[in-house]
């Protein structure tokens, strides 16, 4: 691709607290945190965000409120050369406010606040053409926008990819029948296939249920995708690494992933080069602020895969 690739995503858009502590609550009290930072995210916002790093073109569509807090958001992510002109303001409502705890391991705990007045479904697309975009990215936390833009680009032969997470499986019921990629976290997979299957199974059965590509990400155990051609799943190791912080890391992958169909590459290729972005973000503090760019991410491919995709 001669061009960078164009990206739209869509879905969650929040002002994140991410606080650095030893070990995560067990207990009611109060707690000293090593580290913080406040930072716009949201599973879209930070997948739009990795994307461009990773040298695409990105639009996010996205809902706020019309407060102060939305005008934070928009002008912090603004800054990472993402445009917010499709991100929509609604009166009256408040923007969304997530507050995250991240321990020594690089696990966390996240409790997030969506106002359902900024949540509302959309009843259009807010362009006319959604084939000025190669690839369209939606994840679970704002489902109206998310049915309307996965079914606009199916239908207009754009890859049309659902970040699959947690949410109430009447959410992803809705949405799965309309993405041509399914990138679904543990959790998701958990909720849609059952919590007795390991990873590889739920893999097979979620990809059962649909015509889509699938894949399910499992974190440092890596990534299982099913191929239609031969009928069974296929798995792709994750970089060994010692993870600092894994806040944002399936949003980067899924990023990465988004630019890899945009660009054309191999299911396999862009498999690896999303899970060396997702690595090479949990060996950083701060949520989606420890992206990577592409020379990063590339390197990391050749070291974690010397030999290449043939």
């Amino acid at each position: 691709m001669e061009r960078p690739a164009k990206l739209l995503s869509v879905g969650a858009l929040t002002l994140d607290t991410i606080l650095r502590v030893e070990s995560l609550p067990t207990h009611q009290g109060k707690f000293i945190a090593s580290d913080g930072v406040q930072i716009a995210s949201g599973m879209a916002t930070s997948a739009a965000c990795a994307a461009h790093r990773l040298g695409a073109e990105v639009s996010l569509w996205a809902s706020a409120g019309d407060d102060p807090v939305g005008d934070l958001l928009i002008a912090g992510i603004e800054a990472e050369g993402v445009d917010c002109s499709h991100v929509r303001r609604v009166s009256g409502a408040r923007s969304a406010l997530a507050s995250i705890l991240v321990d020594a391991q690089g696990e966390r705990i996240i409790v997030p606040f969506y106002d359902a007045r900024a949540q509302a479904d959309p009843e259009v697309l807010p362009f006319t053409d959604i084939t000025a975009f190669d690839t369209v990215l939606a994840d679970v936390r704002w489902p109206g926008a998310a049915a309307l833009a996965l079914k606009a680009a199916r239908a207009a032969g754009r890859p049309a990819i659902l970040d699959a997470d947690t949410a109430p499986l009447a959410v992803l019921e809705r949405l799965l029948p309309l993405a041509s990629h399914i990138v679904a976290s543990e959790p998701a997979v958990r909720i849609i296939c059952g919590h007795a299957l390991d990873l590889e199974t739920a893999c097979i059965d979620l990809a059962s249920r649909t015509d889509a590509f699938v894949a399910v990400t499992g974190g440092a155990a890596g990534t299982w995708w099913f191929e239609r051609s031969t009928g069974s799943s296929r798995h792709v190791e994750a970089p060994r690494i010692k993870a600092v912080d894994t806040l944002a890391a399936g949003d980067v992958f899924h990023g990465a992933f988004a630019v890899g169909l945009a660009e054309a590459m191999a299911v396999e290729h862009a498999l690896r080069f999303a899970s060396a972005a997702a690595a090479l973000k949990c060996l950083r503090f701060g949520g989606r602020l420890g992206a990577p760019d592409r020379a990063e991410t590339l390197a990391m491919m050749a070291t974690a895969w010397p030999v290449k995709i043939t």
